[in-house]
């Protein structure tokens, strides 16, 4: 049972707020099968670039990450990445993201066969932990961030939210 100590914090939480951090547009290396695993369809797909721009910062994404997938039966693919941004001011900002992206059967066979499809007949969402040791940006140390993307034939491209 709530007593009214518990019903007066919770109607003190604040409502989360989006606010817009920033856009990636990342570039992938061809796919490598694993071949199924535990869960599922299991691939790594190498980061090999990009670019990265918002009002606190720009920079390049670095050819050192990737995206390590399953696929599962049902057509889920849960996205697991972890790559490297270098801001344009030299710090480098450490991105681990995580989400699903699902949709019709035949609109993710198109997206693999990288053919263009319109961000709104799938869903891609993810969250995302920013981490960097430059004193300048170690305030994103502390932010939680979920984003929203698109899958094109050799690129992802992602809008970054920090949730306030």
């Amino acid at each position: 049972m709530v007593n009214s100590f518990q019903e007066k914090v919770h109607r003190m939480l604040p409502e989360p707020k989006l606010e817009f951090f920033c856009d990636l547009q990342v570039e992938l290396d061809p796919i490598r099968e694993l071949g199924a695993g535990r869960a599922g369809q299991r691939r790594i797909i190498p980061i090999i670039g990009g670019r990265a721009s918002g009002p606190h910062f720009s920079g390049k994404v670095l050819n050192l990450g990737a995206d390590w997938q399953t696929i599962f039966a049902d057509g889920l693919a849960e996205l697991d990445t972890r790559y490297a941004i270098e801001t344009d001011d030299g710090a480098t900002i450490e991105v681990v993201n995580y989400g699903f992206r699902h949709g019709p059967p035949e609109v993710i066979a198109a997206i693999g066969r990288g053919e263009k499809v319109a961000p709104d007949q799938y869903y891609m969402r993810t969250h995302a932990r920013l981490e960097t040791g430059d004193a300048q940006y170690a305030w994103m140390n502390n932010l939680l961030f979920v984003g929203v993307g698109a899958r094109e034939a050799s690129t992802v491209v992602l809008k970054l939210y920090a949730i306030k």
